[in-house]
């Protein structure tokens, strides 16, 4: 058995736009990261960045449920004694709504040097406007 490596000229890039208006935030998340991985292409290989980009817009728009809102803690750590800053969904939301699906996809993806490189092809905005019109995103209904 020999392993398949796709070939360069299959592995163009598409750009896709979604919108994040009362989407859950999970749902919306596994379907990013997905798309990140390149996992829906025929020609997925696991130890290559097969996927495309996206372009997330309306990010302040996204639904959690249940009680997530008042519960969901985001926490960080200095390093130092007593360094745990703990924020919850709704400080998040209204300070930093793109930090919600990043930290949400960039769970979904693997922790080494493709992971990163992967997601970096995720951009996420607040608002509907966006800078990558040269791109031709298509749009992409979930």
């Amino acid at each position: 058995m020999k392993t398949y490596i796709p070939k360069e000229e299959i592995k163009q890039k598409n750009w896709y736009v979604v919108d994040a208006t009362d989407q859950v935030l999970g749902r919306l998340s596994t379907r990013i990261a997905t798309i990140l991985r390149g996992k829906d292409k025929p020609y997925y290989t696991p130890h290559l960045d097969t996927g495309d980009c996206v372009i997330v817009v309306n990010a302040e728009k996204i639904k959690v449920t249940g009680r997530k809102e008042a519960q969901k803690l985001y926490s960080r750590y200095s390093g130092y004694t007593a360094g745990l800053k703990q924020r919850t969904y709704a400080y998040v939301q209204e300070r930093n709504p793109e930090y919600i699906i990043w930290h949400s996809v960039w769970g979904m993806l693997p922790h080494n040097k493709l992971g990163r490189k992967m997601i970096k092809k995720l951009f996420i905005y607040p608002s509907a406007e966006h800078p990558h019109q040269a791109q031709q995103p298509e749009e992409l209904a979930l």
